[in-house]
């Protein structure tokens, strides 16, 4: 499936809601003369490890599979995840990424279910998923609980009744998927990191040191009996975690669960691979040369396995030197010095051991080696030092506060099902992530600096990746590192092998009745100043996420001035006229809270996410950033180098290389659309003045284009109390505010095809479509996207089962009518390996002739998009961030305020004639732009078999 690689720090329960271990430049500040609220004392951290609770119950059935139910009643819906003890460490030399290439075998049907995502999606599930890491396998869906014993049902399949069901042809196809997969992550600047950092840290055989996608080689060599031995040799449930959270308990579970999993018989025990932190002998650096916009330096080491002593405080130390905002090495690097555009550190957990990263983004026209010098003075000052009481408890409290708002989630990647279940599996103990939170609310700064002491004093691997050509092929890379001394395994020969069912017929079970979507009431207020509020009321978890929202964006920006309105939003936060940056980056991971501002396409908005107890004083620092932004000299000199480094990063990436030239394409160079989707002008951007920036706040940030939308676990009266507090005195102008000029005419379409050479690419970037006639939200448009849904909407449309299932030349592909204001488009973008661009374009409109005029929309299609979408509606506004998505988006499209209560009768009217008639009108392949971002030498020759006329653009000049 759509694979994710779970990298996190090493806390069970934190890694999922742990604040993003990577700083953002703030103005320069000494730490002793910060002005900040009064740091927490033992009991508040105390209190906030208090919030975050998982009851469960556990049972066990005979054949050793371990169930964990948590009873969560807030929305009928159940988080099912299950984790398999096997990883990628476990593989053996020459059958490296096996498990992975398994995984993906296992949504391919089992003996008595012929797809598992159809019936599961058609029920309402989502996050129908899985992923593979060095440890484990997992799989999560979040069903509606009339959906429960389908879901336990198809689990048990996967489980128990797969062998009969895995073919040749299925593990050629997905095979052949997860090498794009590989292709498709390669191809990405700094795409061959990983290897890099596991081979320079890891000897030959370690079972953490090959990556968990492997080699080329080894995914070729992979056989059918390599197939069914590693299914009967690591997935019997005595291997198995399951656990059930949301609305269930286990007095319900329990019959559910034996009926299903009772009778399949236990397996072997999952044959360990040991594979602790390793000490290198000396400090190795390493130099290599990429297709990059911008020197990074990576500085790392093993470290301590999730159970150590030392796991928490070292991993904390880590959040101080580079993950806090207020970090070590943003003081140093980004606000002092000015010498980097970007600084990280961070602790990446394994069962076994740690990675333990430091990273530098060096900044243009800076010397590498005093970047270098900078992180590892940086380093060894806080090993000598260790941290201040008050950046310990800053990041204490950071780190468990973020932790809080993860109770909203019951399934998915990052749910509370996978809390328990890792806890479980890594550990014997569900409730490990208890353990984790209370070790980190009880550090003392002697812990966080003996535990660095003994961790980063140790001899360290220092990797720079340099702008230059890239020397090294990711497909021979991420095996087991002996290749040089022996041939690569024999591709697999195809030999025949029986394929039999293993076991008598089952029935799915019926899906009983889903309860209909409660979407939150709704209450509204007006400030003294005129700006309305809306509130939803949300009391699953003591946290507020609120939105401020401005009708600006980037497309108030006319085309010579591409970037300026952006980069007036990224200076909010770096400093107002009585707070530094760093008072404000202090302040906020004080209060356990988040804050950012920032520019979409048609809106600006100011975001705040705190705890209901900080209400008052986060919104009060929330309207300081809002109306008093300082725009000092120092601070805009060093955003627009961020943002410039943020510019180059788009000319590295194939993504947005296709969009930078897709969209002037079909819009036209001087529509606001053309170039609202990238960072901006570099030229614009250096140009950019104090005066400049504050003169664009001031016009486009007033409280007559102003709304404030909240979710979460405040009454009005709260919360309008803290907002005329926070903004009560922010009168409105007597000027006539600005108005976004949307309407400017695009160019007629016409069938063309535009290349974009990026030379050594092993995937070509494709990016297909054009202008539409539909402006806005007109009546109607959730037939056209729900057409849509059928061609290129998700992972069952038509287009990803062709290209991918069935054809197995890309790792994924979409199609869209992205939401807008103003004139909206329709495009299809994908990544597929280099030699089948021209027969993927070939395939893609051969699927847009047939829908609908010789493929009409058909029964299971139908019931999928309709019934589907009206079952999966709860799941879909489960959290307080979600919720709040929704609102603002009703109101910048002036939907009413809970149009997602009326979906049901929406999604219930629609019929087959409906969508085909949409798809006929607008899914069409007539007159489309074709953007192909790849290897000339390769690509071209492909496109002028299109019969076409090919233009090149200079990927320089975009």
């Amino acid at each position: 499936m759509k694979t994710v690689f779970r990298r996190s720090l090493p806390f069970a329960f934190l890694a999922p809601f742990a604040l993003a271990a990577c700083a953002t430049a703030q103005s320069p500040a000494p730490l002793a003369e910060t002005t900040a609220p009064a740091t927490p004392s033992d009991s508040s951290l105390t209190a906030l490890v208090d919030e975050v609770q998982i009851p469960y119950e556990r049972f066990t059935l005979e054949n050793g599979l371990t169930t964990l139910v948590h009873t969560d009643r807030k929305a009928p819906i159940v988080g099912v995840t299950v984790y398999y003890r096997v990883g990628s460490r476990h593989e053996p030399r020459g059958r490296t990424g096996f498990a992975h290439l398994f995984e993906h075998l296992m949504f391919g049907g089992s003996e008595n279910v012929e797809n598992f995502d159809i019936p599961l999606e058609a029920a309402g599930s989502t996050s129908t998923n899985g992923s593979t890491w060095y440890d484990r396998t997992n799989y999560v869906e979040t069903v509606p609980t009339g959906a429960l014993d389908l879901a336990l049902f198809m689990e048990s399949d996967r489980m128990g009744y797969l062998l009969g069901a895995v073919t040749q042809e299925k593990l050629d196809n997905q095979r052949m998927v997860v090498q794009n997969e590989k292709r498709q992550n390669d191809n990405q600047p700094y795409g061959l990191l990983d290897y890099l950092m596991a081979e320079g840290l890891l000897p030959v055989g370690h079972p953490y040191r090959h990556d968990t996608i492997g080699s080329m080689a080894d995914l070729e060599a992979a056989s059918l009996t390599d197939v069914q031995k590693w299914f009967r040799d690591n997935y019997g449930p005595n291997n198995v975690v399951l656990v059930l959270a949301g609305d269930i308990d286990a007095a319900t579970a329990r019959p559910m669960v034996e009926r299903w999993f009772g009778d399949i018989p236990r397996g072997p025990e999952v044959a360990e691979a040991p594979g602790g932190p390793v000490t290198l002998a000396a400090p190795v650096e390493r130099v290599v040369t990429d297709q990059v916009p911008a020197t990074q330096i990576y500085r790392s080491w093993t470290g301590p396995e999730m159970t150590d002593p030392d796991a928490i405080p070292v991993a904390v130390g880590m959040h101080i030197l580079g993950g806090l905002a207020s970090s070590r090495l943003d003081n140093a690097m980004v606000r002092g010095d000015e010498i980097a555009t970007t600084v990280s550190a961070y602790a990446l957990g394994f069962e076994e051991m740690s990675r333990l990263v430091t990273m530098v983004e060096v900044k243009d026209g800076v010397e590498r080696e005093a970047a270098e010098a900078k992180l590892v003075a940086e380093t060894e000052r806080l090993i000598a030092e260790g941290p201040t009481a008050a950046e310990l408890e800053r990041a204490q409290t950071s780190l468990i506060a973020s932790t809080v708002g993860g109770l909203e989630r019951v399934g998915g990647f990052g749910g509370k099902g996978m809390v328990l279940a890792e806890g479980e599996l890594y550990t014997g103990d569900a409730e490990h992530y208890r353990k984790e939170l209370e070790a980190i609310a009880a550090l003392t700064p002697a812990q966080v600096q003996g535990a660095l002491q003994r961790w980063l004093s140790r001899p360290a691997y220092t990797l720079s990746i340099v702008p230059g050509e890239r020397k090294l092929d990711g497909a021979t890379m991420g095996g087991w590192g002996d290749e040089d001394l022996y041939p690569p395994p024999a591709p697999d020969a195809r030999a025949p092998v029986e394929v039999t069912r293993t076991a008598p017929p089952r029935e799915a079970p019926p899906v009983l009745p889903v309860d209909e979507l409660t979407f939150p009431q709704v209450e509204r207020a007006t400030l003294s100043n005129g700006i309305e509020v809306v509130l939803a009321r949300r009391d699953a978890v003591p946290m507020v996420s609120m939105t401020l929202t401005f009708a600006a964006g980037s497309v108030v920006d006319p085309v010579d001035s591409a970037g300026r309105h952006e980069t007036m939003m990224d200076l909010l936060t770096e400093g107002t006229t009585s707070r530094s940056a760093l008072d404000i980056a202090i302040a906020l991971e004080e209060l356990g809270s988040s804050l950012s501002a920032g520019a979409g396409v048609e809106t600006s908005q100011v975001t705040l996410t705190t705890l209901t107890s900080n209400l008052a004083p986060s919104v009060e620092l929330m309207a300081d950033v809002t109306l008093n932004p300082a725009f000092r000299a120092e601070d805009v000199a060093r955003v627009k180098e961020q943002r410039l480094a943020e510019i180059a990063q788009e000319l590295a990436s194939p993504g947005s290389l296709a969009s930078k030239a897709f969209m002037p394409l079909i819009y036209g160079e001087e529509h606001p659309y053309a170039h609202a989707s990238s960072s901006g002008d570099p030229a614009v951007v250096s140009a950019l003045t104090p005066a400049a920036l504050k003169a664009e706040h001031d016009r486009w940030l007033r409280p007559d284009l102003a709304q404030i939308t909240a979710v979460g676990d405040v009454s009005m009266a709260e919360l309008v109390a803290a907002l005329e507090a926070g903004f009560g005195d922010w009168q409105p102008l007597t000027s006539v505010p600005p108005i976004r000029y949307l309407a400017a005419p695009g160019p007629a379409p016409r069938a063309q095809i535009v290349g974009v050479d990026r030379p050594n690419s092993p995937s070509s970037y494709l990016m297909l479509g054009r202008l539409t006639p539909l402006v806005g939200e007109p009546e109607g448009i959730e037939v056209i996207e729900t057409a849509n849904e059928v061609l290129g909407g998700g992972f069952l449309s038509r287009l990803n089962s062709d290209l991918r299932e069935t054809k197995g030349w890309t790792y994924g592909i979409r199609s869209g009518i992205p939401a807008a204001t103003g004139q909206r488009r329709f495009s299809i973008a994908t990544q597929v390996q280099a030699d089948r661009t021209g027969d993927s374009i070939v395939a893609i409109v051969d699927q847009l002739k047939a829908y609908p005029a010789t493929a009409p929309v058909d029964p299971v299609e139908l019931q999928r998009v309709t019934d589907g979408n009206v079952r999966n509606l709860p799941n879909r506004f489960e959290t307080n961030g979600q919720v709040l998505g929704a609102l603002v988006s009703n109101r910048l499209f002036g939907r009413d305020i809970r149009y997602q209560a009326q979906l049901p009768e929406i999604y219930r009217a629609m019929d087959a004639d409906a969508l085909n008639a949409a798809a006929a009108e607008y899914l069409v392949p007539d007159n489309l732009t074709i953007v192909v971002v790849g290897d000339r030498e390769t690509v071209a020759p492909q496109l002028e078999q299109l019969g076409m006329d090919v233009t090149w653009l200079d990927a320089e000049v975009l």
